[in-house]
């Protein structure tokens, strides 16, 4: 071997790129430059004398070889999210970081108030929040707890479901003066509707009036949810959103709200050997119970 392939931070690196897909999406994910990444990519293959990428039109495929190395690279991992988790904190202790995973229309509108007053009782607890439209993977540690509008099916893990989040469609006012609203969900197909990019996942088994949702409904496209609600508040069409946060949007006008409601479950996940360490279970018992209040709040605002 012509280089060194005991650096972590090659090996962090790798990882990142296996998981995203391209060293740009690895990059985003360490907050590190590009070509940082690329060279230690490059690091590894020179050291283990093998390429472990391949390009393609989608990205960087690995090969046989690095999918081999995978499962040893995560086990790294975790030993080394397990040493920070030691050093930045004690078991029993009110001090270090906790990891909080959410997607960003939920950790940017829902959490900022319920993580203040948290830290208000712990100030000796630092929060970092990870947005994302994917699930953080806990057994690998990306993160300690997350909060999530889906299940939790993995083994390992500690799930709380804290409630059923509605959702209904919303116009600005200024859209409403200007274009009126749908009196029937047939006639809401007339108007341009905001909605998801390339997450179809999202919108799978949803249908209003018999009309099933998919990419092409949207003349406002994009996955991220915070971006529809801005869009929506611009007045570019109608869209959805939570009842609790348009509860506390008072230029948002109900679109049908007779006809069209639709919801996820919402539920609070952490690994289970993380239980027992006070500081999450601490955070993890104060979202349970502001997440269950919020998921029971409902705007009943219309026109």
């Amino acid at each position: 071997m012509s280089g060194r392939v005991d650096s972590w931070d090659h090996w962090r690196s790798f990882l990142a790129v296996v998981e995203e897909g391209s060293l740009s999406g690895a990059a985003r994910v360490l907050r590190l430059t590009q070509p940082t990444v690329g060279r230690h990519v490059d690091a590894l293959e020179d050291g283990i004398g093998a390429r472990l990428f391949t390009r393609s039109r989608g990205g960087l495929d690995p090969t046989p070889l690095a999918l081999v190395l995978v499962s040893q690279a995560r086990d790294m991992a975790m030993i080394a999210d397990d040493l920070v988790r030691t050093a930045s904190g004690e078991r029993d202790e009110l001090r270090g970081t906790v990891r909080l995973a959410a997607v960003d229309i939920v950790g940017t509108f829902v959490l900022p108030p319920m993580l203040a007053a948290f830290h208000e009782r712990h100030p000796g607890i630092d929060i970092e929040l990870a947005l994302s439209t994917r699930n953080e993977n806990l057994l690998r540690r990306e993160a300690d707890i997350a909060v999530r509008m889906v299940r939790p099916e993995q083994q390992a893990i500690v799930a709380r479901h804290v409630g059923f989040v509605r959702v209904g469609l919303f116009a600005h006012r200024r859209y409403v003066a200007a274009h009126g609203l749908p009196e029937t969900v047939e006639a809401l197909f007339s108007h341009p509707l905001i909605g998801i990019d390339q997450e179809e996942g999202l919108v799978a088994g949803i249908s209003f009036g018999g009309h099933p949702l998919s990419r092409e409904s949207f003349a406002f496209r994009c996955d991220s949810a915070v971006a529809q609600l801005m869009a929506v508040k611009a007045g570019f069409g109608i869209g959805a959103c939570h009842l609790g946060l348009a509860a506390d949007e008072p230029e948002l006008v109900r679109v049908l709200p007779d006809m069209v409601e639709f919801g996820y479950e919402m539920w609070i996940a952490m690994h289970e050997d993380l239980r027992d360490t006070r500081r999450m279970r601490l955070l993890f018992d104060h979202l349970a119970e502001n997440l269950a209040a919020y998921s029971e709040r409902r705007s009943l605002r219309q026109a």
